[in-house]
């Protein structure tokens, strides 16, 4: 028996009305920097870790957006629990590491290109809570 179910880590980096989504190299979909958890690390370590490996960014401050369920983006019949980190900065990202091409994805009418997770979760609870603060 197979284990389908991938543990993932992300930060939700924000500015402007744009959270910054990446594409992995050989992928289609953008998605939110982050990825999985190494041995013992914390979500928060891991999603701080990826953040600095994937675009460069040495984040130290982030708070917890959530914790989401919905199907992989980039691994067919695999599910993906993700635990979600805000963090607003004006910071500029340079992809490094597995990441093709980096991108500030409007809030509000983005592009139909984003991971299922980022799409259907994470936005709506982006706009959520950036508009009752």
């Amino acid at each position: 028996m197979t284990d389908n179910h991938i543990v993932v880590a992300a930060v939700a980096l924000v500015r402007d009305g744009h959270v910054l989504t990446v594409r992995k190299r050989g992928t289609h979909r953008f998605m939110l920097v982050g990825g999985k958890l190494e041995p013992g690390e914390s979500a928060r370590d891991a999603a701080l870790r990826e953040t600095r490996e994937e675009v460069g960014l040495r984040i130290e401050e982030a708070t917890l957006l959530g914790e989401f369920h919905s199907e992989a983006a980039n691994e067919p019949g695999h599910t993906l629990h993700s635990t979600v980190f805000l963090v607003e900065s004006d910071a500029e990202p340079v992809a490094s590491a597995e990441i093709a091409e980096v991108r500030w994805t409007p809030l509000h009418d983005h592009p139909d290109d984003l991971a299922p997770m980022l799409e259907h979760h994470v936005l709506p609870r982006l706009v959520e809570t950036l508009t009752n603060d």
